[in-house]
């Protein structure tokens, strides 16, 4: 399996504070069946920035550390950006990591309490750059738990969604559970990543949630899909063919008077 969005790299952000929490994670990620992590630290925010060439010079280093442990784990670079003003323009002048050489996939992050205006047009001008905005876990955000028809615009537009593996097993509690087993159910969910930020509290572990992805979509093969074949054409930079996604019927809104 392949994850696409892993906190790995130590000392960089709220992930592992040192190489050897790093080792940790590696071994937990390959006894569950990974063998592929593209390491994604926070960028572009003010907390993280994590410019390219840092993240880049960091995911080598760790790599070689791997080498040396006998680690059989290949580890990419990439980021998670958060969105922030002039976001489209400051990651075409290469300021954040890709997730693929070709510079055709970017990993986006909303707050997790709000919707920040403006947002469509920044993911817009990526997509008129021929840059497709991957959104990460947002069946955590409490706004999309009553609303995912704002998903449902954006993969109409070209973006493509990320879920959390532990969203789906119940590890951020029932609503994200619920949110993101109805993103897979109206395929509005293209791959899982485990969103990994430590050995034991947030390890990298897949298996479980593709359990889950199973019994939703009916389909084995679906579900590994989004944990293999997907992200291996992302990580190519080749083009991903979405499933048609299924409209969410719009919420009845009640009046009392």
């Amino acid at each position: 399996m392949i994850d696409l969005h892993c906190h790995i790299l130590p000392g960089v952000d709220d992930g592992p504070s040192d190489i050897y929490e790093s080792i940790y994670m590696a071994h937990h990620a390959i006894e569950d069946g990974i063998h592929t992590i593209v390491a994604t630290p926070h960028a572009l925010g003010g907390t993280y920035p994590n410019p390219r060439q840092k993240i880049i010079k960091d995911v080598a280093a760790l790599r070689e550390r791997f080498l040396s442990e006998k680690i059989p784990l290949s580890l990419y670079p990439g980021s998670e950006v958060h969105i922030c003003p002039d976001m489209a323009k400051r990651i075409l002048a290469g300021e954040a990591a890709f997730l693929d050489e070709n510079e055709h996939y970017i990993l986006i992050e909303f707050p997790f309490q709000s919707i920040p205006p403006g947002f469509k047009n920044e993911l817009f001008q990526l997509k008129l750059n021929r840059v497709t905005p991957i959104i990460a876990h947002p069946e955590r955000n409490p706004m999309i738990h009553h609303e995912q028809g704002v998903l449902y615009d954006l993969v109409t537009m070209g973006c493509l969604i990320q879920v959390t593996s532990t969203s789906l097993t119940g590890g951020f509690g029932e609503d994200t559970m619920i949110c993101a087993q109805k993103l897979l159910s109206l395929r509005l969910a293209h791959t899982i990543a485990s969103d990994a930020h430590s050995a034991a509290q947030r390890p990298p572990s897949l298996s479980l949630a593709v359990e889950v992805a199973t019994d939703i979509l009916k389909d084995k093969g679906k579900a590994l899909e989004m944990v293999d074949n997907r992200p291996k054409d992302i990580l190519a930079g080749k083009p991903v063919d979405p499933p048609v996604a299924i409209r969410p019927e719009k919420k009845k809104r009640f009046f009392f008077f």
